[in-house]
């Protein structure tokens, strides 16, 4: 019985966490910018997860796994290539995109070629690129982003949109350098 005990938080564990390796990997991934980094902070933030998992209180497991990937390859990222992180300031912030215009971003993005696709994204700001993976490729909503990036839903908002701005402005450059 003893036994049982001992592998319960471990079980629980699993069936929480586990489900959103992938996820978690892919956040890493597009935050570091190469496969090897993404597996050494997947694999960091995963063992964070574990030693602090008696503090997860239930809720949305998804989020909380991918808050603990994005300040682990923050600190990572700091530590190792600090000229990659860039802060934006708040005039940068303050555009907030036309609603119309998601359906705009979401065709172009679609006729993208896979290659100018990933430069495209890999040339965004980080906030930028976190937001907009962690919407379009995870699937969050705003409000799971802002709680994943501890950032104010406008912010949220804002940055995606100024990320899509930003993917249509290079996918426009690149194919009118194509012709």
């Amino acid at each position: 019985m003893a036994n049982m005990a001992a592998t319960e938080p471990e079980a629980q564990f699993e069936q929480i966490v586990m489900p959103h390796l992938d996820a978690a990997y892919n956040l890493a991934r597009w935050l570091a910018g190469n496969d090897h980094d993404a597996e050494d902070i997947a694999q960091e933030a995963c063992l964070r997860a574990l030693r602090f998992f008696g503090g997860f209180r239930g809720g949305n497991s998804r989020s909380w796994l991918l808050t603990i990937v994005r300040n682990t390859a923050y600190t990572w990222l700091k530590q190792n290539r600090p000229h990659a992180i860039v802060s934006l300031s708040d005039d940068e912030l303050a555009e907030i995109e036309d609603p119309t215009t998601p359906a705009k971003h979401a065709t172009i993005l679609h006729n993208a070629d896979a290659g100018v696709l990933r430069a495209a994204l890999e040339a965004l700001p980080m906030e930028f690129r976190e937001a907009l993976i962690l919407r379009e490729l995870e699937g969050l909503s705003y409000k799971e982003i802002a709680e994943v990036s501890d950032a104010p839903i406008g912010t949220v908002m804002s940055r995606i949109a100024r990320a899509r701005k930003q993917l249509q402005n290079h996918l426009n450059r690149t194919e009118k350098n194509e012709l």
